[in-house]
């Protein structure tokens, strides 16, 4: 394998594993109730829309151009729009009670109000964890594929030279934590799983390092920065299909509508400075 192909994976792994800390920020607490749940899926998606509209699509604008640019946008959500409808929702998710057997009293007595009285695990909880957990699994292919192109940007600044590869790496790294709390904390929630939910936020970032991969070995002298801006527009389109289709309702059903907006204008924020330290750390030529 190239030495400069190596280095980018290096770079890009670095990155992407990165979801791995936003998911142990996640798995090291308690799965929070549903208030606390739907204030972090604001947050979240507060995360979310600044990316694909301050960012993706504001970037391909002043890249390719408007016209092109929404193209390639709704294209994304047209796209993702369709594969939503292949995903199946789950179907089995695993009661709270059943792996609480040594809480006290009080917290028996709330789980028993969480469900039916047959105990066949089909009351209101149950629906909530499986809402949730389809939303955590929709959220993760959405993350997969912002990362992809990503990984494809830390190739080509690493092209550039070390510097610029390793600069751009660590930028996308902390940019990407957050995005492992988005994809973690709902599956945390519905499964109450903490291998569950560090894995798939962890194989969500490994579409970064298959995105050098791929640019590498099938577009080996270059990728026109055209094509890839138009990837990241698209992607743009990807994360705001999914943050209001899935996140911002249960956002708004948990939390409240006011308390949620809330906390989604301060996941806007905090994402708004993590792009403004991304920026200032790639060169003057290249944009993600």
């Amino acid at each position: 394998m190239d030495p400069q192909v190596l280095v980018a994976l290096a770079f890009s792994l670095v990155g992407g594993l990165s979801t791995s800390i936003g998911a142990l920020l996640v798995v090291l607490n308690r799965a929070p109730n549903l208030k606390m749940l739907g204030l972090l899926q604001g947050f979240a998606a507060g995360l979310m829309l600044s990316i694909s509209f301050l960012d993706l699509a504001h970037n391909a604008m002043n890249s390719i151009g408007f016209l092109k640019a929404n193209l390639w946008f709704f294209a994304g959500v047209i796209l993702f729009a369709f594969i939503v409808n292949f995903i199946p929702e789950p179907t089995l998710v695993p009661s709270a009670d059943a792996k609480k057997k040594k809480d006290d009293d009080a917290e028996d007595d709330e789980e028993d109000d969480e469900e039916d009285d047959d105990g066949s695990g089909k009351g209101p909880m149950t629906k909530h964890r499986r809402q949730v957990l389809f939303s955590g699994i929709i959220t993760a292919v959405g993350i997969s594929l912002h990362n992809f192109p990503e990984g494809m940007a830390v190739f080509l600044g690493s092209m550039k030279g070390l510097r610029v590869g390793l600069n751009l790496a660590l930028a996308i790294a902390l940019h990407n934590i957050p995005e492992g709390v988005a994809v973690a904390l709902p599956v945390y929630f519905a499964t109450e799983s903490k291998w569950q939910a560090f894995k798939l936020a962890t194989l969500s970032g490994f579409a970064e390092p298959l995105g050098v991969i791929i640019v590498a070995y099938l577009f080996p002298s270059s990728l026109n920065p055209e094509i890839l801006e138009g990837l990241l527009a698209s992607v743009g389109g990807v994360m705001a299909f999914l943050t209001l289709h899935e996140m911002l309702p249960l956002a708004f059903d948990y939390a409240g509508q006011k308390q949620a907006v809330k906390a989604v204008f301060l996941g806007m924020a905090f994402m708004s400075a993590s792009l403004y330290f991304l920026e200032i750390s790639l060169p003057t030529d290249m944009s993600l």
